[in-house]
This record gives structure tokens, sequence and C-alpha cells, in this order.
């Protein structure tokens, strides 16, 4: 007997049930960073707000006027510096539900109005999606990738997830398409390219911008040495600062890379395909912090699932 069908009977179906049914490795997967709860002020008397902006490769960091921390987990690489240092001011965001369908979005904590202006987006893009949803094709176009976003992306297609069950599959055709997955730091050599996959997509047609790279450039999206932001809307030398510069973009993906779930959630975010009673469609929720908090260290509150945190990047 082939030992394939030996392993077959031993382990039985491995394909996971999400998002019919909840799935312990979604829940506690590591995610981009967030200030902690309770973290208050950056600037703890000693005037050090500006060493905590500089502890970011990607200046993904930022100090208020008054002190307050914000980070932009469209710009978070993972690097894990911040919770590292000060364990008291960052931690790590868990779960899989980080997309978001602004930009802005991404940036915790969210600004008053988000949810109002989420809501729009949300009705204006369930509007254009109405008519894809049994069959999806999908096109992915490498804008510039280090190759992680792409792992994660052909992860999809394993026994494990399976995104054929869901009525999604890949075409090499942008006009038999309904869905661009883009990824990659948007290098110049590669905006015509993506344009061109763009103008070839039948309307309706929707475009998600997976990971890091994709969302802001990451650690090529234009940011100096002493990690302040250059705010140059060319990007670097070498690329744009992310994909919106080049195509729209209707959901964003943060990540250094998102995991394999991470990208199906976006793709049933764009798709108006959330089941009721899931993850919040477009953030993990007001703050962009998990239900029930993250403690100093970013351990999820209730402890963590058995094993741990998996480390980024890696699959089931």
């Amino acid at each position: 007997m082939s030992p394939w069908v030996l392993r077959g009977l031993r382990e039985g179906v491995v394909t996971t049930r999400w998002p019919a049914r909840p799935d312990p490795y979604a829940d506690g997967w590591r995610g981009p960073a967030v200030p902690a709860v309770g973290a208050g002020s950056g600037d703890d008397g000693g005037g050090r707000g500006a060493g905590l902006v500089a502890l970011c490769p990607t200046a993904a960091i930022t100090t208020g006027a008054d002190g307050a921390l914000t980070v932009d987990q469209g710009r978070c690489v993972l690097a894990g510096r911040c919770v590292r240092e000060r364990p008291d001011l960052f931690a790590w965001s868990a779960g899989i539900g980080s997309a978001a369908l602004t930009r802005d979005a991404l940036v915790v904590p969210e600004r008053d109005g988000t949810e109002a202006e989420l809501a729009a987006v949300r009705a204006a893009l369930a509007r254009r999606t109405t008519a894809l949803r049994r069959s999806v094709h999908l096109r992915h176009v490498d804008a510039g990738s280090d190759g992680s976003e792409e792992q994660e992306i052909a992860a999809l297609l394993n026994p494990v997830y399976d995104i054929g069950r869901l009525g999604m599959f890949f075409t090499a055709s942008p006009r038999h398409a309904d869905v661009l997955l883009v990824t990659g730091a948007g290098a110049h050599g590669m905006a015509e390219p993506l344009r061109r996959t763009y103008d070839g997509m039948p309307e309706p047609k929707v475009v998600i911008a997976v990971g890091t790279d994709a969302v802001s450039g990451g650690l090529h999206g234009g940011v100096a040495r002493d990690g302040q932001r250059l705010d140059d809307p060319d990007g670097s030398y070498a690329t744009s600062g992310g994909i919106g510069a080049i195509v729209p973009v209707d959901v964003w993906v943060p990540g250094a890379p998102p995991p394999p779930l991470a990208i199906l959630h976006a793709l049933l975010l764009a798709l108006g395909r959330l089941p009721p009673g899931g993850l919040p469609a477009g953030r993990l929720s007001p703050g962009g912090l998990p239900a029930g908090g993250l403690s100093p260290g970013g351990l999820p509150a209730g402890g963590l699932p058995p094993g741990g945190l998996p480390a980024p990047g890696g699959d089931q």
C-alpha cells in the first residue's frame, strides 16, 4: 500500500475548517506590534520619545505632541525590537484579522471616526463585489518581493488550507481574474507590468496588498537611517513605497509575511464572505487590539495556546 494512503488513514483530514469553525492556530498567531494596554505616554519623563521612534527600522512608531504612542502596522516588519526593549509600552497583536479596508486604519490606536468611515468603505466594496461570490479567480503579481509572501500564498493551495474548497482558484490571465493579489514593495521596474495587469482585469475587480512591503515598502519604502520618515511620495530610489502609488488598493494586509489564514481572511473580507459573529470586518477590534487586550510583552489575555505562539512566517 502506498505510504501516502497509510499517512492519510493515520492522520485523517488535515484541512482547516476555518472560517466555518474556529482554528486554534489562527487565534495564536503573532501579528504586528501594537501599543500595550495601559502603555500611556511614550515620554516617561526622560524625554525618550525620540528614542522610542528609533527602535523601529521602518519608522512605524510615532509619538504625538502629548507623548501618546501610535504604531503603523502597515510599516511593521515584526523585527521585535520595540517589544523586546520596551515590553511595558509595546506588545504583539494576536490573531489573523489584521487586514484593513483603508490604509489609515492600520495605524493603531485608531483615530476617532474610523469606524464610520470603514462602514462606508465596506458598503461601497460590498456593492462592487456582489457578483463575486461562489467562484473567484485570483491573479498574483510579484512587484518586488523578497519571496516570503509568495511562500504564504502558495501555502493556500496545500491540503491544510485548500482555498479551492471555498471556490477560489488562481489564474494565469488577468482577463480571467476577479482579485489581484500583489506582493512586494512596488519596484519601479514592475510598476508598468502591474498597471497593465490591473487594466487587463474585467470589472468588478479587487486589489489586495499582501504584506508590509506591498503596504508601505517595508525596509525599502523610503526610511532614513535615523528612523525618521522621508515622506517622499515617490518612495525610495528603487521602490514606490508600496503598491498604493501604482494601483488602487481595496484591502491592506500587514505582516512580514502575513500567514496564509490572514491572506484568506483578507480575501473573505474583500468578498463580503466573513461569517457572522467571526472576526470583525476590517480590523481586530476597536483600536486594533485583539478582544480582551494584550498584556505587556504581547501575551494574549487568557494565556497562550498549546505550543505557544508560532514564529512569524511559519506554516502550520
